[in-house]
């Protein structure tokens, strides 16, 4: 009896000793390779796979997903946050009831991010508080969680930003980086007149981008105002003619979702009546 014994008991040390030493490998693979993911999954799934008779390659399959899955979502993260959003804000959470110039039919379309993929822009005119800043970050925020590097910010940060790199002899260098993004946000046009200098810096901006990369631009002014902004009519035509070649223009309207059910003009210890 014991001569039948021993082997079988030797077999199962040798493969007890095979799977620690299995187990120890995969960790340390997993983390020289810097895929926790993987390493979880492949624990988690090891049972699934035999109880389903997988093959080594759809388990090897069903391990890379998951992995790419976690990638994809901290990835999203890392880029979201990259982005410098004054606050985070998705389509979902937009309330489309209240949307004037935009149908349901369009902010689906753009949702796609067709126009990133297309080196196109967006452009969202119309009053305070109708949906513009939210509509540009939604989209923003998406891309992001696509895959694509976004920057944000309003149309006084970047003629900072490119002022500060035009006086420190490295405009162009600035402008060279900034084209790697296949999206910039530009929020608030129109807000703050600019001077000559800043003018030429914004339209170099456009300038760059044109038919290379996208732009999303949100302003409380019409084109026909642009000139105002920039003080100079022919800059302002110059930009405008790049900024919509390749873009979908959408003119919203209506009242300010952040003034919907106050009342102007009365102070705020009136009280109502509750009967």
């Amino acid at each position: 009896m014991a001569r039948t014994t021993a082997p079988a008991a030797a077999d199962a040390a040798s493969t007890a000793r095979t799977g620690r030493q299995t187990a120890s490998d995969l960790a340390f693979l997993a983390r020289a390779m810097k895929a926790p993911a993987l390493l979880d999954a492949a624990e988690r799934l090891a049972e699934r796979a035999q109880a389903e008779s997988w093959t080594h390659t759809e388990y090897l399959v069903a391990c890379l997903q998951r992995e790419v899955s976690a990638r994809d979502s901290h990835g999203g993260e890392g880029r979201i946050r990259a982005a410098h959003f004054p606050a985070i804000k998705t389509i979902e959470e937009l309330d489309v009831t209240h949307l004037r110039g935009l149908t349901r039919q369009q902010l689906s379309h753009l949702g796609t991010l067709d126009f990133i993929a297309g080196k196109e822009n967006v452009v969202f005119l119309g009053p305070p508080g109708t949906g513009k800043t939210h509509l540009a970050t939604g989209l923003a925020v998406r891309a992001c969680q696509a895959g694509h590097r976004v920057a944000f910010a309003t149309a006084a940060q970047w003629v900072d930003r490119l002022a500060a790199a035009h006086h420190s002899g490295r405009l162009q260098d600035e402008l060279v980086k900034l084209g790697r993004y296949p999206l910039i946000v530009i929020d608030e046009v129109g807000y703050i007149p600019f001077e000559a200098e800043a003018a030429n810096l914004f339209f170099q901006l456009i300038s760059n981008r044109y038919e290379r990369a996208s732009v999303i631009v949100t302003s409380n002014k019409p084109f026909g105002r642009w000139g105002e902004v920039f003080g100079d009519e022919t800059v302002a035509a110059a930009m405008i003619d790049r900024l919509v070649h390749h873009a979908e223009v959408h003119s919203l309207k209506g009242e300010s979702y952040r003034m919907r059910g106050r009342e102007l003009g009365r102070s705020s210890t009136t009280t109502t009546d509750n009967n």
